[in-house]
């Protein structure tokens, strides 16, 4: 990384901080930074890189310099912001009918002539993609014509093994065997869900839940169950206990960390006692775990696969949104299932694209993915300080907001006389994509509930959401 990279790395980073301790309550309105000296010391950091962060937060108002006397959070602060509600979804099994609407609505998310609050994309332009571009030529020049044969499903093994020690990092043992390759995650769970499940079985799935997921069981003939869901913490392990109790349940599909859309991540006491509920019925995890790099800076991410002694979760990872974009490249842990998982993908797809695997896995040894990952959640952390205090700023009273710990998405619950769906298209017809909660549910609900993406946030964020705010009380 050049210097010139590793000092914006550094300066997001203690932006990233300030704006935490903030957000806490740390630091409070009127409240006085350390001084350059003093922050040098405390931070390790050069007062250049000290004063690119405070010039930063100064330009977004979240901080103000006085004469002589240094730099203070500002007095007037927005609005404090409720967090959602939990969910209370109908206790039924469910045909799924989602497709048609879920299609409807991202043909209009994908125009790049919107701005992007609606996407379930990150920004490319956040994303080494020329550099990983150098790492694909070099990888297609290296291909031999064997390589095409021997690295077939389960998958490249330079790959599998970093992947390996990723789990590693965290506490989890996972063996090259159980790790598939797999074109994205949403193959993975695919490929998941028929290796656990056949037509007509019941899947239990957060409500509100990612539409990809809904799409897949629908397409594979499944039925759905949701479960309450809390905006902080996650998919609800005693509500799930009552469904286990009452209904045939095969497989459950949660995500576990940073749950798309509200955000929440499920404690590690409240996972330690899902999988003893998976082991009290015998079934299956499915984790969705995409958003597991893209934690905010001073968190520390949670790992259910190192609790997964009988091998029961299984896991679906992908570089999709933490690395590269349009690579379409992921992976699943998948435990006691890896030889069905492996020989479905084997009839399905034979293999994920070589080159692609050879490239990442390459750039995974060099050191640059976690280099890269730094700034990454860096600036994702700080385009969340400053959505937040948009809405705060500008929205309706009544307004409510998750607080998530990573990923790039926030869940906004509306004052009832505003319908999301509403709301969408008249956004639409102001250049603006939004995500409208219905697509997140079985049947239509979150009627008042919107999803709004911050790894696109850019300079006119608040012009943006002061838009919108317009719009919803036309």
């Amino acid at each position: 990384m050049p210097a010139s990279d590793k000092e914006t790395a550094k300066y997001l980073q203690l932006v990233a901080t300030i704006g935490l301790q903030i957000q806490q309550g740390v630091l409070k309105a009127g409240d006085a930074l350390l001084s350059v000296r003093a922050a040098r010391k405390a931070y390790q950091l050069s007062p250049s890189t000290i004063m690119q962060a405070y010039y930063l937060l100064e330009s977004q108002g979240v901080i103000e310099a006085r004469p002589r006397s240094g730099y203070y959070v500002c007095q007037t602060r927005p609005r404090k912001l409720a967090s959602p509600s939990v969910t209370t979804p109908v206790n039924t099994a469910s045909e799924l009918t989602v497709s048609d609407f879920i299609f409807q609505i991202l043909d209009s998310v994908r125009d790049p002539s919107f701005v992007p609050l609606g996407s379930s994309f990150p920004d490319p332009a956040s994303y080494p993609l020329s550099q990983l571009g150098r790492f694909l030529s070099k990888a297609a020049k290296q291909l031999t014509p064997s390589d095409t044969l021997q690295h077939l499903s389960p998958g490249y093994d330079a790959l599998r093994r970093q992947i390996a020690l990723r789990y590693l990092r965290l506490g989890a043992t996972v063996s090259l065997d159980e790790i598939v390759v797999v074109s994205g995650a949403m193959e993975g769970i695919s490929i998941a869900l028929q290796a656990v499940t056949k037509p007509g079985d019941l899947v239990a799935i957060e409500s509100p839940a990612f539409y990809g997921g809904l799409q897949a069981i629908e397409r594979l003939g499944l039925k759905a169950i949701e479960v309450p869901t809390d905006p902080e913490t996650g998919v609800s392990i005693e509500a799930l206990a009552n469904v286990l109790a009452e209904h045939p349940v095969k497989a459950c599909l949660f995500m576990l960390n940073h749950q798309n859309p509200m955000g929440g991540v499920v404690p590690k006491p409240a996972r330690q006692a899902l999988l003893q509920l998976l082991a009290q019925y015998d079934l299956p995890l499915i984790e969705d775990d995409v958003y597991a790099e893209l934690y905010h800076p001073n968190t520390t991410p949670i790992c259910t696969k190192a609790d997964d002694d009988a091998h029961r979760v299984i896991h679906v990872g992908s570089f999709a949104k933490s690395l590269a974009p349009g690579y379409r490249l992921g992976w699943v842990a998948a435990g006691r299932y890896a030889e069905a998982i492996r020989r479905i993908k084997l009839a399905s797809s034979i293999s994920t694209s070589l080159p692609i695997q050879m490239a990442i896995a390459d750039y995974l040894e060099t050191g640059n993915y976690d280099r890269h990952l730094r700034q990454l959640r860096a600036t994702f952390f700080q385009n969340y300080l400053r959505l937040i205090e948009a809405i705060a700023t500008h929205f309706p009273v009544g307004t409510k907001v998750s607080m998530p710990t990573g990923g790039y998405f926030l869940w906004v619950e509306l004052p009832d006389d505003i319908l999301a769906l509403s709301l969408y298209e008249r956004a639409l017809a102001a250049g603006i994509s939004i995500a409208p909660g219905p697509i997140f549910s079985v049947d239509g609900s979150y009627r008042h509930c919107i999803r709004l993406n911050f790894a696109y946030v850019d300079e006119a964020i608040e012009h943006h959401i002061a838009q919108l705010a317009v719009l919803m009380s036309a």
